[in-house]
């Protein structure tokens, strides 16, 4: 008998593996960020939704941040893991102060290279006045020609409606993002309407993170 309820433990702690490692999964693609630059001003918007599996389990997360006077990020994937990239990231500014690119190529051969680090599952973009970066953990650091990044579940669909956007007349950087934003919210079932934002102006400084309320 004991030999049996032994067994059956097993069974049950390697269903619950599968589970979490199936929910972990889902949490890597189950957002929406994107950056948008436009007329010299750069913005990053985000939805707020956690999803695990079939279950939401928050709905206003915020995914953007301050990284340093200047340089704005976003992630999408796990928060634990993302928040320990971005301090990794800003050791590299440290490093090598102004020189996001150079400090996003450190982070992606550390990232590709570190025992530690390469477990982590996250995906980043990161951006100052200059220069936008989408930087993975296979050691891609991708900047967009056109200025425009789009990553998570709802990236695709954020970055078709921005692209098409963007060079409409009299739509600022930011009226861009959040129409591509919703446009991708009322498409993927893992974005919501609650949306953070980071903006960086021409002259390098960030505007507050603000919250845009959930559509009704």
């Amino acid at each position: 008998r004991d030999e049996n309820m032994t067994t059956h433990a097993s069974g049950l702690v390697r269903i619950a593996r599968q589970t979490f490692s199936t929910f972990a999964g889902h949490g890597v693609k189950a957002t929406t960020v994107l950056c948008v630059r436009k007329d010299g001003q750069v913005v990053l918007m985000a939805d707020g939704q956690v999803t695990m599996g079939s279950e939401i389990v928050k709905p206003n997360v915020k995914k953007v941040r301050v990284i340093q006077p200047g340089v704005i990020g976003g992630f999408a994937g796990a928060t634990a893991d993302a928040f320990t990239l971005f301090e990794r990231l800003e050791n590299k500014l440290e490093e090598h102060p102004g020189q996001l690119m150079r400090a996003a190529v450190e982070l992606a051969k550390a990232w590709r290279t570190d025992k530690f680090l390469r477990k982590l599952e996250a995906t980043m973009i990161v951006a100052d006045k200059d220069s936008a970066f989408q930087i993975t953990g296979s050691g891609d650091v991708l900047e967009p020609h056109d200025g425009v990044i789009g990553i998570g579940s709802g990236g695709s669909y954020a970055l078709a409606a921005a692209r098409a956007l963007v060079d409409v007349p009299g739509m600022t950087a930011y009226d861009v993002a959040k129409k591509a934003m919703t446009i991708a919210a009322d498409t993927c079932v893992y974005t919501n309407h609650n949306f953070t934002y980071q903006i960086i102006n021409s002259d390098g400084t960030a505007n507050a993170s603000d919250v845009e309320a959930a559509k009704p």
